[in-house]
């Protein structure tokens, strides 16, 4: 299985989650396994150093517009600041085995996971390829990057 994002997303969850010493989080928007949008939100967990919960007016925000012909939501994305760009056991108590798309930042790595009950890490999560590719601005390389997230 695989998830596509552009070059410019890629560099855009990079920069975000660079700008922060807290956990950085925002919605995913597109189409089945392909991102068309990242939508940030504000992490309004008790502990943003640690946690991350999404905004719940943003959520709802996002499903009203997508129930009004709008981007769907297809998952999330947030940072792991001080850690690695892999699930850790709190992502996993938290996650819903929905199928959802989650895009995990740290450091210069951005991985994704799919959230699956019975998952392979953590029994929550699979890897999934993450297709970086597309020139959408003039400091893209046309090269891309293709990553499959550590084990």
């Amino acid at each position: 299985m695989m998830v596509r994002i552009t070059i410019a997303q890629r560099n855009e969850l990079l920069a975000l989650a660079a700008a922060e010493r807290d956990e950085v989080c925002g919605l995913l928007l597109g189409e089945g396994d392909g991102v068309t949008r990242l939508l940030p939100c504000r992490n309004v967990a008790a502990d943003p150093a640690v946690r991350f919960e999404i905004d719940p007016a943003a959520l709802i925000a996002a499903h009203r517009t997508a129930r009004g012909g709008g981007a769907r939501i297809i998952g999330h994305y947030h940072s792991h600041p001080s850690g690695v760009a892999r699930p850790s056991p709190r992502d996993a108590a938290d996650a819903a085995p929905d199928g959802s798309i989650w895009l995990i930042v740290a450091g210069a790595a951005v991985t994704a996971w799919r959230a699956v009950a019975n998952g392979a890490v953590h029994g929550r999560f699979d890897p999934l390829r993450l297709d970086v590719s597309g020139c959408a601005a003039s400091g893209d390389s046309p090269q891309g990057h293709n990553a499959i997230p550590p084990r």
